[in-house]
């Protein structure tokens, strides 16, 4: 594979963003942006435009309204060269509708079990996500193989489910995983493939060290 550009873009700001109990009236899929992830959107496209070098790109959007209405907002027009609604970009479902007293103790127990193999009632684990990811990633790739595919994409999607198309390609270890936030906000990161391996841009805030001394580097 010859080389290859990957844009991750994570969504702006959401009500659930700023208000955990809206996830017990509105359904994640749902979810709108703030006035505030509307601005940062705008702004982000910008960044995104420069990054993409007047470049047609092809761009993958989970199909989640915060989602769509970023990548709306980012105005790139024809540097958009084909938009794709997919759903194995999609955030971690946690269930439909959640019950305020239940999302506090999940919570608690995600935080204590681990993020990857806490599987969520009615709803997914990490390592589910994680799944979903590697299949899209096999099918991109056989894409730009196939030739006729943009030698950029550009993903927008979810916090959670960036991190883990990172560690599907760099095979980090799940301790890692664990150990790093999410990108802020309509944060990008950008990841670029030489023909030999894959290299990010620069690397996630961590919130603590990898207990099995595993680095981004």
């Amino acid at each position: 594979m010859g080389p290859v550009r990957i844009i991750l873009l994570r969504h702006g700001q959401s009500l659930g963003n700023v208000d955990e109990l809206a996830y017990c009236r509105v359904p994640d899929h749902t979810m709108p942006l703030t006035p505030l992830g509307e601005r940062e959107a705008k702004e982000a496209g910008d960044r995104v435009k420069a990054l993409l070098q007047d470049v047609p790109a092809a761009v993958y959007v989970s199909p989640y309204t915060r989602t769509r209405s970023t990548l709306r907002l980012l105005g790139l027009g024809a540097l958009a060269e084909r938009v794709v609604a997919e759903p194995r970009l999609r955030e971690q479902d946690w269930g439909n509708l959640q019950d305020p007293v239940q999302q506090e103790v999940l919570k608690h127990q995600r935080h204590a079990f681990g993020h990857f193999f806490f599987r969520l009632p009615n709803g997914e684990s990490g390592a589910d996500v994680d799944d979903r990811v590697a299949a899209f990633l096999d099918g991109l790739e056989a894409r730009v193989r196939a030739g006729g595919h943009p030698e950029t994409s550009l993903l927008v999607s979810h916090g959670l489910t960036i991190r883990l198309l990172c560690r599907r390609l760099f095979g980090w270890s799940v301790e890692l995983f664990e150990s790093l936030s999410n990108p802020t906000t309509c944060e990008d990161r950008v990841l670029e493939h030489d023909g030999e391996r894959w290299r990010l841009d620069r690397p996630f805030d961590q919130w603590r060290d990898s207990p099995d001394g595993e680095t981004q580097g």
